[in-house]
């Protein structure tokens, strides 16, 4: 619900929020700027100010996804040591409790088609993200004999 008449302190924060809402309830490429203005109480102009297009405010909420998800991913990670199949499972865990209580952001990152390579903040955070998941899975393949590993 747009709020009328109010001046944000944080313009910014509120078009990805709105975004997020978007994204959750038509998909990514389901909502216009325009109306990702209108859900932040501001005038389709003011969206101009802090991103260039849709895109890069879908960008802006991956970034963000990416952000939290790799918090969690590490968090559970560590939380699984010294045992790397308990810390594969927390990251498989915490991987599918991200999506559960953030899709607009899982939705952002991994199907509105926005490269991860956008921003170098954006390849940055996606990478920190995607080490742990790669991290998880190496020390579990440790404990495959080479010969059975997968490629």
């Amino acid at each position: 619900m747009p709020k009328k008449g109010y001046h944000h302190g944080n313009l910014r924060a509120a078009l990805v929020a709105a975004a997020l809402e978007l994204i959750e309830a038509r998909g990514p490429m389901g909502f216009t700027l325009s109306e990702a203005a209108k859900q932040a109480g501001v005038t389709p102009a003011a969206v101009y100010r802090h991103f260039d297009g849709r895109e890069a405010l879908i960008a802006e909420a991956a970034q963000q996804g990416y952000e939290i998800f790799a918090d969690l991913m590490e968090y559970a990670y560590e939380s699984g040591q010294p045992s790397a199949l308990k810390a594969f499972e927390a990251t498989g865990r915490a991987y599918l409790a991200f999506a559960r209580k953030y899709p607009g952001h899982y939705i952002a990152m991994f199907e509105s088609g926005i490269s991860v390579n956008r921003t170098p903040e954006l390849a940055l955070v996606a990478n920190r993200a995607n080490g742990v998941l790669e991290k998880a899975a190496a020390d579990l393949s440790q404990h495959i004999p080479e010969d059975k590993r997968p490629p």
